[in-house]
């Protein structure tokens, strides 16, 4: 207890970081990690003494966090601390070698992680790899500092190393303890900052989606699963984005806020969407707040709706005007924030969040007035948001989004940079234009669109009609089951054979090119003779569903111009008499029977009709649409091959036979060589039946 100095809450940001990490603590999130190279002769013992000072000036460096019997967690400081500096001697290995073993010890250095309860959350680095060149890694928990403290931090490690090495005790001014923001923050008032929120969520309750997910989640563990993928602008377009902002008085966060939105909006199709976006938030009112070492950033959110008739100028200044009311109320813990919004608390406010950089940590090494070099500044985070969004000045602005790869393929992302950028170039050449003329295509995607995907050409039997494709796979598989049904089964040449009895009938009734054929019959294989006979006698099938009313049975039939009728005695009595010709296969079987069963000479072409199809009818009368053979098998084609459907594959008949879907799934498997699995209607209204149906019979295909 002697070695306490103070107790103190946790930020509204700490509280959310030492949640994630906690729920998380194989993940690496929020664990920071900074390496540069020193060249030069570095004097190590000063290096250290240096770190040494900076622990000791900042409290933060000093802090534990404690949560465990407690109803609110708590910071801890220390009054001293241990901090040991790491060396490592890699200078006698090949170049090759040196940069596996370093890339091996950086990951390490990061999936290590931090006990929360023991300071100090950090660790200090030096790998010596020549005799004049070492790199310094600074790993730490993002609990204690955020980016805007790291320029604080390396300017005085640099001035007192200067001093240590020659010999100097050198005095910095008093530093701030990181207590006095906490204070300032509980004297803050949070009802007004609930009024200005939940007026400015008002109505939002759908979280904006990240529609480029992958389709299914995959196995990633720690620092593997997060990547990042990054581009530069150009410098001219950095600097006609510099100059839009200064002749609009924009800052340039705004102007990369706006293009997200954008491209959120754009791949959503969403008007009015939401993501996070991080503030300095050190408060203008707080004394001494610019030299304070300790975690001020917030994330809040950001919600922009966009008119596609307001101009993107208009757009970009209503969006400043909301930051700067935003700036008021900085404070607010993003957890109170989601209760106070109208989203299913089980939902996440935001999945994205928009990071702009305006701490050049890198320039900040550069100009240490040090007898060292320093040079090649990386750095590692990680946030617990699926995406994050990095922007940072220079004269080449730098876009990076850092991603989960068990959410988002890197093609993608890859992708959402070049239209973030796309939406840029737009932006920076025209702010008068209206934003629905603003797009993110590239001229590259246009042409892939409009041509690329547009060649879809490709071979099908354009010659034949569906019947004289199914005679050949029959003459080729005669024995191989066609279509199955409960405990019956036909095979290839026993329903080509029925199918030509029937046609051979239907032609002696009339039926030839372009007569439609009404059919009016239960789910069974009988059903699948009957299309066939009616296209092998040359006419057009009109499927229609016995259950329906009998005034639409009545309608359709009557609008089809039907002559014929294939139907049962049993559903004949249903609909009545009121067609010139109606044919009871129950009752005719027997004057059926005795024709032959070879293939007829083909009396159509493949422009010829095959078949119409009601609609369902739900904007009025159902209307009937014609489609010819050539028309099927191309649809066939396509599907046989994205599918894979071929002999010894099978496809479930699902759909209705008065449904288009019906055709697909018939005609797949036929017109491939596969099987047709059919089901009682009770089974296919039983998802268990249906689920133990497609087991047993092990169906590969099924068109839900």
């Amino acid at each position: 207890m002697k070695n306490i100095e103070d107790i103190y809450p946790l930020s509204p940001m700490q509280q959310g970081m030492l949640f994630h990490s906690i729920a998380n603590p194989d993940s690496g999130v929020y664990v920071e990690q900074m390496h540069v190279v020193l060249e030069g002769d570095l004097n190590i013992e000063a290096f250290e003494r240096a770190w040494h000072t900076i622990v000791q000036r900042h409290s933060i460096f000093r802090t534990a966090f404690v949560w465990e019997d407690l109803d609110e967690p708590v910071q801890v400081v220390q009054r001293k601390v241990e901090l040991k500096l790491n060396q490592l001697d890699y200078s006698g290995l090949a170049p090759e070698a040196l940069q596996k073993q370093t890339e091996r010890f950086l990951e390490e250095d990061l999936t290590r992680g931090f006990d929360l309860t023991e300071p100090p959350l950090m660790r200090i680095t030096l790998i010596k790899e020549s005799a004049n060149r070492y790199r310094f890694v600074w790993t730490h928990h993002h609990l204690l500092l955020d980016g805007w403290s790291l320029p604080i931090v390396m300017q005085e490690l640099f001035l007192l190393y200067e001093g240590y090495s020659r010999g100097e005790a050198l005095r910095l001014p008093p530093s701030r303890p990181y207590r006095e923001y906490i204070a300032w923050l509980q004297q803050q008032d949070l009802k007004k900052a609930e009024e200005f929120w939940r007026k400015l969520l008002s109505g939002f309750t759908t979280p904006t989606p990240l529609v480029m997910e992958r389709s299914r989640k995959l196995t990633f563990s720690g620092t593997e699963d997060y990547r990042k993928e990054q581009v530069f602008l150009s410098e001219a377009l950095t600097q006609r984005l510099e100059q839009l902002a200064r002749d609009n008085k924009l800052t340039l966060n705004t102007i990369f806020q706006v293009a997200w939105g954008l491209l959120l909006n754009k791949y959503t199709g969403m008007d009015d969407v939401v993501f996070g976006a991080t503030v300095s938030g050190r408060p203008p009112d707080l004394p001494g707040v610019d030299s304070m070492v300790g975690l001020f950033i917030n994330t809040l959110p950001v919600r922009q709706t966009f008119h596609p008739e307001t101009s993107l100028l208009e757009h970009l200044k209503g969006l400043q005007l909301q930051q700067a009311e935003i700036r008021q109320y900085e404070y607010t813990p993003l957890v109170q924030i989601k209760n106070w919004c109208e989203i299913p608390r089980e939902l996440p406010l935001f999945e994205s969040i928009l990071v702009f950089e305006n701490y050049p940590v890198d320039e900040s090494l550069k100009q240490q007035k040090s007898s060292l070099r320093v040079i090649n500044h990386k750095s590692f985070e990680r946030t617990n948001y699926p995406l994050t969004v990095v922007v940072s000045p220079g004269k080449q602005i730098p876009l990076l989004i850092a991603f989960e790869q068990s959410r988002f393929r890197p093609e993608i992302v890859q992708q959402m940079l070049r239209h973030l950028q796309q939406l840029l170039e737009q932006m920076a050449a025209d702010p008068e234009r209206k934003l629905r003329d603003i797009s993110l295509l590239t001229r590259d995607e246009v042409d892939r669109m409009v041509r690329g995907w547009n060649r879809t050409e490709g071979p099908y039997p354009d010659s034949l009609c569906i019947h004289q494709q199914f005679e050949q796979i029959a003459a080729r598989q005669p024995d191989v089951p066609a279509v199955v049904f409960a405990e019956q089964t036909l095979t290839y040449r026993q329903l080509n054979e029925q199918a030509n009895q029937l046609a051979r009938y239907l032609r002696e009734q009339g039926v030839g090119p372009e007569v439609p054929v009404a059919l009016c019959l239960e789910r069974s294989p009988e059903i699948i003779v009957a299309e066939m006979a009616v296209l092998k006698a040359g006419g057009a099938f009109v499927p229609v569903d016995p259950n329906y009313p009998k005034d639409r049975l009545e309608y359709i039939l009557t609008d089809s111009g039907s002559k014929m009728l294939l139907t049962t005695s049993a559903i004949k009595e249903k609909i009545g008499q009121s067609y010139s010709r109606v044919i009871c296969l129950d009752e005719e079987r027997e004057e059926i029977a005795p024709r032959e069963t070879e293939n007829l000479p083909v009396n159509t072409c493949p422009e010829n009709l095959a078949y119409v199809i009601y609609t369902s009818g739900s904007t009025g009368r159902p209307k009937g649409t014609l489609l010819q053979h050539r028309g099927v098998l191309n649809l066939i084609s396509i599907m046989g091959e994205d599918f894979g459907v071929e002999s010894g594959k099978s496809v479930l008949q699902f759909a209705s036979f008065s449904f288009d879907a019906s055709i697909a799934e018939i005609y797949l498997a036929l017109l491939r060589g596969g099987t047709l699995h059919m089901a009682a209607r009770e089974t296919l209204l039983n998802p268990e039946a249906l689920a133990e149906l497609v087991r047993r019979l092990r169906t590969t295909t099924v068109i839900l």
